[in-house]
């Protein structure tokens, strides 16, 4: 078979006679086409080429950029005088380019300069080069000669591939893993494109695609570091390879149009981008000069690839024309795969950006290869008149589609890189600002707690006659300026040179160092110095006018321990917040939000500046619906009950509430304690004699005593009669004094004649109560109990409240008892399998005397000092689904006081019931005294109940309290309920 040989001859080149002395009289249009072509692609390339120089500056300093410069001026030179090359000479470029080459990379291997475990360049004076970049250019145009002659085609591909090995290889043992698969991608390409048949090609690429997977063998760990953290996304590598392309993404996203350049944290911002130099150049770019040049970065190198893909199919023979198409296949990969990697759409792969990133190898190579294709286009364009057109095909293959793919690749880049700082610029920028900004907490000041009012019972000052300020310094900043040092060191009266000792023993990343507490005068004094690198804090003091009167509502502040840290797991150290009480409860209200003094650091944590400073916000006034004056009406006189008693166990409670919303008015709980102790600063002192006291308790025995609460509950039980009456309460039945059941004898605390339900509440009378509920059974007085919160918490606001217990047949066989006869018996008045709490006897008390079941608040209002006031969201009264039946026990509540057991009350218009419970565990011959009354009784507008444990068989201690409080409330009624005008939540 016969085949044509192969041949570089061109085809005549026709003209019609008319047309030749045209063609002839426009050789310098032609030529000035070129010069127009070669001005383009040259202001491209000085764009990219300038903004690198720029970075440079910005990020490393002048030195480098000036490096950096003079190599640039180099390729310029070198670029000028390829602007004249001859196609006829690229065999020999090609020739010395290779040859060089190799041999300065086998130089390398025995005498090269090692740096990060690699061994890439060679010292030449000043300058480190690194023959690498130039065996890219050597190996191109080398490739370039095979693949344009006319030797067979099997012939071109063992030559091409036997000239691509030894580079390759020797750029694999350096190892530069990286420059070796761009050497392998150009390769591959050539070959493409100088129509090797796909015949000899496919077989090799399908070999080479089954062996590649062997090539994650040689990966090295930093390689292995980059392709994991572009799998697994760089939330999984913080650091190394992921932690760098997370700074790109921030630096690209935070850039906005015109970046940082210009602004005093430029520089610093700079620090945070690794290989800002090198591999993310273009990260750089926009972070300093912003979205805008970003977009020429890109503008520009698209440029380039295009104008060296044309100069492809304007070079005089095949050798020039795949010249040309490589180093657009050249451009294009290392722009591609640089940006894509800057981006995060492509692992970081170690390959700079053309003429943008620091190298100056790399640098002179790229220049002197742009002026090698200019310099091409230039010599076909000025001959073609007189040449034979490349044949279609002996021109290189797929060109304009490598530059066509190229731009449309970089354009979706493009438009992810816009995208990403439109929808992802605010966060990022964000992002920016977090991690070079540490910052020293100034703490808030706790806001006022008052009651309804205004009187303080509870406030935070700076202004305390023994009050302190802290100093406090940022070491790195003020450890380098001796002088500073010495005015801290005389303003907190320490020696200059024990302040510089302790300044230098820390290490430079500290954040704050503590250097002396001063009187609040010298602190306005060294604030005023402006000293940079120290700053004052106050320390605020937190007062009690009341001490032990409301300590146990109130409770106290301090230092957060580990259970307020787990509840709050944000707290920064030392923080203040609410620890028991009202103060724990409201502590997001009076707690505020703290200031900061920032420091910017760098990427190694060490501060380098002080940042902007920030005030902190007050925390806002809390009033309370406690009236100051009932409160200590109400506390003397369970202070004076319990001083009766000798029992160091005894707890006594008192409370005053609204009867008809629920809003507390007084509590209080002895014994109590003096919460002044806490501060802060607490008071070490009086923190260790209320641990060893014995009779000072930190329990709110109003809401958190749970005792069998007496005959009191015989209110309960006569409602759940009222309910479904089993023995009308108008009916007389005999009672006596005791009661037998089962064998089982229960005794009335005095003798009694037949009574009714009002006389029997009015007497308190066991029997009657017994049998009661003997006839209604448990379910129905545990249905009523639960109705009136019995069993339940309150839902007050206090932290802490105990729900008690209400018992039932099922409920204690669950805790492994029985509910005997007797247990039904003995809770119809109010013992056996029941707990309950002051807070829960005085809701029940109020609910049968209005119809309303309320829910206690202390928290009346918000606010800050001296603004309005903003009343407290609060529970609306639920109405009692059987108050209508409920007239017999309010009879008999009344009656309690004016015939009954509490006439001690009987001046007032009250109502209520006595109550008494034996509890031998406290102590021998000891009861829980009760009394719970509301009044006026034909209009309850409050309810007081106390429980005052000590000897004895009645409750006069208890009404002596109940009286003093509702005397008070009666005598002061409009001031006890007066407040100021609230706006609505």
């Amino acid at each position: 078979m016969l085949r044509r040989k192969r041949t570089n001859q061109k085809k005549p080149l026709l003209v019609a006679g008319s047309e030749l002395p045209a063609l002839l009289a426009r050789p310098h249009r032609r030529d000035h086409r070129g010069v127009t072509f070669d001005l383009l692609a040259v202001v491209a390339a000085l764009v990219l080429v300038g903004l690198g120089l720029a970075n440079l500056v910005v990020s490393d300093g002048a030195p480098m950029a000036l490096r950096q410069a003079v190599v640039a001026v180099a390729g310029v030179v070198v670029l000028a005088l390829f602007w004249r090359f001859r196609v006829r000479l690229l065999t020999v470029l090609g020739a010395v380019s290779y040859v060089l080459a190799v041999a300065l990379m086998g130089v390398v291997a025995v005498a090269g300069v090692t740096a990060n475990g690699a061994t890439r360049w060679i010292d030449i004076g000043p300058f480190t080069f690194q023959p690498s970049e130039l065996a890219k250019l050597g190996l191109l145009v080398a490739l370039a000669g095979v693949l344009g002659s006319a030797r067979p085609d099997w012939q071109r591909l063992v030559l091409a591939l036997a000239l691509a090995a030894v580079p390759i290889a020797l750029t694999l043992l350096q190892p530069d893993l990286s420059t070796a698969l761009v050497m392998i991608v150009l390769t591959v390409a050539m070959l493409v494109m100088g129509r090797v048949p796909g015949k000899l090609l496919l077989p090799l690429l399908a070999a080479a695609a089954l062996l590649a997977p062997l090539g994650v063998g040689l990966l090295r760990p930093h390689q292995m570091q980059r392709l994991g953290s572009f799998l697994v996304g760089t939330q999984e590598s913080p650091t190394g390879a992921g932690y760098a392309v997370e700074q790109a993404r921030i630096s690209l996203g935070s850039g906005g149009p015109f970046g940082w350049y210009g602004n005093p944290l430029a520089e610093l911002r700079a620090r945070y981008l690794p290989e800002r130099e090198t591999d993310l150049a273009l990260s750089g770019v926009v972070e300093q000069f912003g979205l805008v040049a970003g977009g020429i970065v890109v503008l520009a190198a698209i440029v380039l690839v295009w104008r060296i893909a044309l100069a492809a199919r304007q070079a005089r023979n095949a050798h020039g024309a795949l010249v040309c198409a490589g180093l657009a296949v050249l451009f294009g990969t290392e722009t591609l795969v640089s940006v894509g990697g800057n981006l995060g759409l492509l692992p970081l792969a170690g390959i700079p950006f053309p003429l943008l990133s620091y190298g100056g190898s790399a640098l002179l190579v790229k220049l002197a290869a742009l002026g090698v294709a200019l310099g091409i286009r230039h010599d076909g364009a000025r001959k073609r008149i007189w040449a034979l057109g490349l044949r279609r095909r002996n021109r290189p293959r797929l060109v304009r589609a490598v530059a066509l793919g190229t731009t449309a690749v970089l354009a979706v880049f493009s438009a992810y890189g816009v995208n990403l700082q439109a929808v992802h610029g605010p966060e990022l920028l964000a992002a920016a600002e977090d991690q070079m900004t540490r910052c020293i907490r100034i703490p808030a000041q706790r806001g006022a707690i008052t009651d309804r009012h205004g009187t303080p019972v509870a406030f935070s000052t700076v202004d305390a006659p023994d009050g302190v300020d802290e100093v406090i310094a940022v070491p790195a900043l003020l450890r380098t300026r001796p002088d500073d040092v010495a005015r801290v060191a005389a303003h907190v009266g320490r020696p200059a040179e024990e302040v510089q000792a302790q300044l230098d023993a820390v290490p430079a990343t500290t954040l704050s160092l503590k250097l002396g507490e001063v009187p609040h005068s010298v602190g306005a004094h060294v604030a005023a110095a402006g000293i940079d690198g120290v700053m004052v804090v106050p320390e605020a003091r937190r007062y009690y006018p009341t001490g032990s009167l409301l300590a146990p509502v109130l409770g106290f502040a301090g230092v957060a321990t580990e259970k307020e840290t787990q509840r709050w797991p944000d707290l920064p150290s030392g923080e203040i917040v609410g620890r028991a009480g009202l103060e724990l409860q409201y502590d997001a209200v009076l707690r505020g939000v703290n200031g900061r003094q920032c420091v910017y650091v760098d990427p190694t944590g060490v501060p380098v500046a002080m940042g902007p400073r920030y005030d902190p916000v007050p925390g806002s006034d809390l009033r309370l619906s406690i009236d100051l004056g009932l409160q200590r009406r109400l506390g003397e006189s369970l202070q004076a009950a319990m001083r009766a008693q000798s029992n160091p166990k005894a707890v006594g409670a008192a409370l005053a509430m609204d009867a008809r919303t629920g809003q507390v008015l007084a509590m209080a709980s002895v014994p109590s304690y003096d919460n002044n102790a806490f501060g802060p600063p607490p008071d070490p002192g009086e923190l260790q004699a209320i641990a060893e006291n014995p009779n000072r308790s930190m329990r709110n025995a109003a809401i958190q005593a749970a005792v069998p609460p007496g005959s009191t509950f015989k209110l309960v039980v006569a409602a759940a009669d009222a309910v479904d009456p089993v023995i009308p309460p108008e009916q007389v039945i005999p009672t006596g004094a005791d009661y037998t059941v089962g064998g089982h004898t229960f005794r009335n605390w005095k003798p009694m004649g037949p009574m009714d339900m009002v006389d029997s509440i009015a007497w308190s009378n066991d029997v009657y109560f017994y049998k009661l509920a003997q006839a209604m059974g448990p379910e129905p007085i545990i249905e009523t109990a639960r109705a009136l919160g019995v069993g339940a918490v309150s839902g007050i606001d206090l932290p802490g409240e105990s729900a008690g217990y209400l018992g039932t047949p099922e409920s204690v066989a669950e805790r492994g008892g029985t509910w005997y006869g007797g247990s039904t018996v003995i809770l119809g008045i109010g013992q056996g399998y029941l707990l309950t709490t002051p807070i829960q006897v005085a809701r029940w008390t109020a609910g049968i005397a209005t119809g309303q079941m309320v829910t206690p608040r202390l928290g009346l209002a918000v606010g800050t000092s001296g603004g309005p006031l903003t009343a407290l969201p609060a529970p609306q009264p639920t109405a009692l689904s059987f108050t209508d039946v409920l007239g017999p026990v309010r009879e008999g509540m009344r009656a309690v006081v004016t015939s009954g057991t509490a006439t001690a009350l009987g001046s007032l218009p009250a109502a209520g019931k006595t109550g008494t419970a034996q509890d031998n565990a406290l102590a021998a011959g000891t009861y829980h005294n009760w009394m719970t009354a509301v009044a006026p009784h034909d209009d309850p507008r409050v309810v007081v109940t106390a429980l005052v444990q000590g000897p004895g068989g009645g409750a006069n201690s208890a009404k002596n309290v109940v009286a003093d409080g509702l005397r008070h409330f009666l005598d002061h009624q409009g001031e006890v309920l007066a407040t100021d005008l609230l706006q609505s939540p």
